[in-house]
């Protein structure tokens, strides 16, 4: 990576119009442009969340928000999970959810995170921790799985 990546979280009712901006049209570039993919991306749970955004100057590089328990799943969640696609390749992703899933222990406490992943970076999440917990469902027209991660393997790293 050129220049330091600057991390922030803040709550819905912190974001600045321009983070916000920025987030939506991140969210938008890569989930409904890249991945061709037409889906209702603003689900009236960004409020209820707290926002992690990894800035590179003024460029917002990656982001996930962080989803209380009882909005997505009955546990809490890591959704939204997106880096720009100038930042592939540069790890930007691993530290992304590593980052997410400290805030989800801070915030939250530990307890387990269940994620619904896109098939296709099941392997990623299991190198993070996440198993496999459902089968495959189509959402979007795209492979996903619910995948869970207990905070007993935090304590094994």
């Amino acid at each position: 990576m050129q220049q330091e990546i600057t991390w922030t979280i803040k709550q819905f009712n912190e974001l600045s119009l321009t983070e916000l901006y920025a987030i939506l049209q991140l969210r938008s570039e890569v989930f409904v442009v890249e991945q061709n993919c037409v889906f209702q991306d603003m689900d009236n749970k960004d409020s209820y969340c707290h926002h992690l955004m990894g800035w590179q100057g003024d460029v917002l590089a990656a982001y996930t928000r962080i989803v209380p328990p009882g909005i997505s799943f009955e546990e809490m969640s890591i959704g939204r999970v997106v880096t720009s696609p100038k930042m592939r390749k540069s790890g930007i992703g691993r530290i992304l959810m590593n980052r997410s899933i400290a805030a989800c222990y801070t915030i939250y406490g530990e307890a387990p995170i269940r994620i619904g992943a896109q098939l296709y970076l099941q392997s990623f999440y299991e190198s993070l921790g996440f198993q496999q917990s459902s089968e495959v469902y189509l959402e979007d027209n795209i492979e996903h799985i619910e995948m869970l991660r207990s905070p007993l393997h935090a304590k094994a790293q």
